[in-house]
């Protein structure tokens, strides 16, 4: 914890970022509890809550490529601030769903807010090892992570208390509002080359500046060099086969099997996030002690963790009992996210960075994309607690690709680009 204020006191750059990212996070969660629940109450189907899910999947699918093309080519910072205030009005839209009870207008909405997504999420990761230096890069990593999973926390909590207590309007106006103050924090950075353009190996060319599809593929090319950056990747889209019918599940479990209404959802988001926010603190931890081949061994035991305790949350009978199991399944991909997102951010080029985690955030979104239209048809012929089951042994399988590659040698280390790994974090003796 003194790490993480000693980042927030010391770092300007970052103390803004995180400012913004607290309360527009906040804001997010306001609004998914407020779309799930006003479509639920509408229309008591599980397949509104899958089509509100792919019209937010698909859209961000689709501009991913996009987003990761624009970060590396233009001033990030500039491209963040777009987004913000894109979304900001699209946020305020949503009041004008909440009179009627068709849901086309909380589809076209939830579309347009996930397209203007990536250029923020994804440029939030490509400045971090500009804002931060090397020596704080991890502990970086590690707090804007456990910040997300702390807004999931504090916003899924009070999204659903303020949704049951003054209506879906006010859960709306406040999500407009955190992206616009978001904007003005993001506005407050300062770089000391002036810019946050990408640091490029060469210049555009012309053909470049007509054909950004280029870009976008030698983007690949580059992920496919480095066995380690691909293979997170994949780990991600692993999880995302059981991850994305889970995200329909919370609101199902919370409306419908626990009969909770909108309060529910909100405990179970909030139950996830507390697990989220215990695995990253204990990941930052971790992630300073541990050596690189223990680090491979610790994601296989964590995504067996994740899967296993989500198969018993869907089987308890009493609403505490799924919570804890819900708590812990979290937990475990908690640590794996910041164990590896460090990595990343150790070892992939500042003029590739924006390219890399816009991919990988594509690709997450297609495969969830896939389970989430899996989960709402099932969800017509059996049960929330029967998909919970599936949702969880699909997101471990993860595990055994990962021990599979790590154990045939196809996971080595890659040379660090322009940060040391003794100057992020301190190695001691294996913890795994």
């Amino acid at each position: 914890m003194s790490d993480f204020l000693q980042l927030l006191k010391n770092n300007r750059n970052y103390r803004y970022t995180w400012s913004g990212q607290v309360v527009s996070e906040i804001g997010d969660h306001f609004n998914n509890v407020a779309v799930f629940s006003l479509a639920l109450a509408n229309t008591r189907s599980g397949m509104v809550v899958t089509g509100v899910m792919l019209a937010r999947a698909i859209p961000a699918v689709m501009a991913g490529p996009l987003a990761g093309v624009v970060l590396d080519r233009l001033d990030r910072k500039k491209i963040m601030i777009a987004s913000d205030l894109v979304r900001a009005v699209v946020a305020l839209g949503f009041i004008l769903a909440v009179p009627r009870k068709d849901t086309w207008l909380l589809y076209l909405l939830s579309a347009l807010l996930m397209f203007a997504s990536p250029f923020f999420t994804s440029g939030r990761s490509a400045i971090l090892p500009t804002i931060a230096s090397k020596e704080e890069l991890h502990t970086a990593n590690s707090l804007t992570q456990t910040t997300q999973w702390m807004t999931l926390t504090i916003g899924a909590f009070l999204g659903g208390t303020t949704v049951m207590q003054f209506g879906y309007e006010w859960a709306f106006a406040f999500n407009a509002m955190s992206f616009l103050f978001s904007a003005a924090n993001i506005m407050s950075l300062r770089a000391k080359s002036g810019s946050f353009r990408a640091q490029r190996a060469k210049g555009l060319t012309e053909a470049e500046v007509v054909r950004p599809w280029h870009e976008y593929t030698e983007g690949l090319r580059y992920m496919r060099s480095s066995p380690l950056i691909l293979g997170i990747a994949l780990l991600a889209v692993g999880w995302a086969s059981g991850g994305g019918a889970a995200q329909i599940l919370f609101s199902l479990f919370g409306e419908l099997v626990f009969n909770r209404g909108p309060a529910g959802i909100g405990y179970l988001w909030a139950a996830a996030g507390v697990g989220l926010l215990i695995g990253g603190t204990f990941a930052h931890w971790l992630g300073k002690r541990i050596s690189f081949g223990a680090y491979k061994k610790t994601i296989s035991i964590c995504y067996v963790i994740h899967g296993g305790s989500y198969v018993i949350f869907s089987q308890m009978p009493y609403f505490w009992l799924a919570a804890i199991f819900l708590a812990v399944s979290r937990s475990a991909i908690a640590v794996s996210s910041v164990l590896n997102v460090s990595q990343l951010l150790r070892h992939v080029s500042d003029e590739f960075r924006g390219r890399v985690f816009a991919t990988m955030e594509t690709m997450s979104w297609s495969m969830m994309m896939l389970s989430m239209m899996g989960a709402g048809i099932a969800s017509q012929h059996w049960s929330p607690r029967a998909i919970g089951v599936v949702s969880g042994l699909l997101s471990s399988s993860t595990a055994f690709f990962w021990l599979w590659a790590n154990w045939t040698g196809r996971l080595p280390e890659p040379a660090a680009a322009g940060v040391e790994p003794d100057e992020v974090e301190v190695h001691g003796d294996p913890v795994v």
